[in-house]
């Protein structure tokens, strides 16, 4: 069983990294096509396996240098049924990628853990329609049978927690919420938004966090925003609102282009890590909860260097 089942250690104030953007580095720094942006083949395969170790040890290293925690995603965004079934990964293939990835992280985990640098694994949980457009609604009974197997795979790991990257829509979230629950692991809620700070469905974002936790009696362990612009959160925090204490994590593209730019783009846009880094102490400044700080779509190690060296300015000054 998880040593962190119980009390995850990124709940405290201190500051927890995590690493960035998985499929986008695979696909222009490693040159891998990735079929429907999907890493988890990777895991089955040996030289696949390398490239995912090199990929998360990149990041502890750098929280061990800091002496920060970190908290690492599975490559499992689009382990689940509909996705893998595009590629003809059956449920009993599905189960054994789920294992085998938190099996990759147990490694890491092994190698680079200190008492100074916790490393939390989380069993990452994507949406079943697109990441960025819901086409694909379920209610919220559909959505926690949906995403039950996934998650009860997480469950009966070392995985400590699962996390929901890149949620849509409420209906989902709530699901993914009580599929967790009912199998006993703690579970973070991750939104993303607009460059109007609204989720895609047009829902404000405060609104889809106290609806989730209303549903669900508060159960996610907090809320997370990925895979937008940190100027793109702005608007969702023009006022001080007692949902900002839930809202923890900010894993950012390192672009600020809409959804629809970045689906039309033909190159990478890579940002600049040191702007990048710039935005989150702003927000880090004005998130009283933020603690888990890392990168989405476009972002390295070098962009999470670059917010983990501007962590350290911030707690000297």
């Amino acid at each position: 069983m998880s040593k962190y089942r119980t009390r995850l250690p990124q709940l405290t104030s201190r500051v927890f990294l995590t690493d960035g953007g998985i499929e986008t580095t695979i696909i222009f720094d490693e040159g891998i096509d990735l079929i429907d942006f999907a890493a988890f083949p990777l895991v089955s395969e040996e030289v696949g396996q390398e490239i995912l170790q090199r990929y998360f040890d990149r990041y502890a290293e750098i929280a061990v240098r800091d002496g920060l925690g970190i908290v690492l995603e599975t490559p499992t965004w689009r382990a689940n049924p509909d996705w893998a079934a595009r590629q003809r990964y059956g449920s009993t293939e599905l189960v054994t990628i789920n294992r085998k990835s938190v099996e990759l992280l147990l490694d890491v985990r092994r190698r680079f853990e200190t008492p100074e640098v916790p490393v939390v694994i989380s069993g990452c949980i994507g949406p079943r329609g697109d990441g960025y457009k819901p086409d694909t609604l379920m209610s919220t009974s559909e959505a926690k049978a949906y995403h039950a197997a996934q998650i009860r795979t997480f469950a009966e790991s070392e995985a400590d927690l699962v996390t929901a990257i890149t949620m849509t829509y409420v209906e989902e979230a709530i699901g993914i919420a009580e599929a967790a629950k009912s199998s006993g692991i703690p579970v973070v809620i991750s939104f993303t938004v607009e460059t109007d700070g609204r989720l895609p469905t047009a829902q404000e974002l405060g609104a889809a966090i106290i609806a989730v936790d209303e549903a669900t009696d508060g159960y996610p362990a907090y809320y997370m925003v990925n895979c937008a612009h940190p100027s793109h959160l702005l608007l969702a925090l023009d006022s001080n609102e007692p949902w900002h204490d839930r809202l923890r994590g900010l894993r950012a593209n390192a672009s600020k282009l809409s959804h629809d730019e970045l689906d039309e783009a033909e190159e990478l846009d890579r940002g600049n890590p040191k702007e990048l880094a710039a935005d989150y102490a702003y927000m880090y400044g004005k998130l009283p909860a933020l603690t888990v700080l890392g990168g989405c779509c476009g972002t390295t190690h070098e962009h999470v260097r670059a917010i983990s060296e501007m962590l350290h300015k911030l707690a000297g000054s």
